[in-house]
């Protein structure tokens, strides 16, 4: 019996690219998506994308949810969640709330869980304010 990944407990898979299928260009896609072939461009639904174990994408792509078994080289843009599953390879930069990564799992890139880019405090302002020299000014004068 198939393993069920989680988006299709949860919801419809309206569209799936097969194991053989090779898509280029801008997919739009309303409701779910599943690829277990090959995508590559951009990807765009407003449900959930499942990449199956087969999947490769090479694009960015935009959903609420997403879910990866396969590969994806691009960057992720969830509005709710990203699930990356225990064989499957990332390389690209995720922008989410909340990030499950399984054990086995290949993640290569930057995550954002938040709205602006962080304040880390170490890195350097592009202009901080003047810090004083450690001298005054009196030892100008001398």
């Amino acid at each position: 019996m198939k393993k069920l990944l989680s988006n299709e407990m949860d919801g419809e898979m309206n569209t799936i690219i097969g194991k053989d299928t090779v898509i280029t260009g801008t997919i739009d896609v309303k409701g779910g998506l599943r690829v277990d072939g090959t995508a590559k461009g951009k990807v765009i639904c407003d449900e959930a994308i499942t990449i199956g174990p087969t999947g490769v994408v090479e694009s960015e792509i935009e959903a609420s949810t997403i879910i990866i078994a396969g590969r994806l080289v691009g960057n992720i843009n969830a509005a709710d969640k990203v699930e990356l599953q225990a064989k499957c390879e990332v390389e690209g930069d995720i922008h989410t709330k909340s990030l499950v990564i399984e054990q086995g799992a290949i993640f290569c890139g930057a995550c954002n869980m938040k709205d602006n880019a962080p304040d880390l405090g170490f890195l350097a302002r592009e202009r901080r304010e003047a810090v004083p020299s450690m001298g005054s000014e009196d030892d100008d004068n001398r």
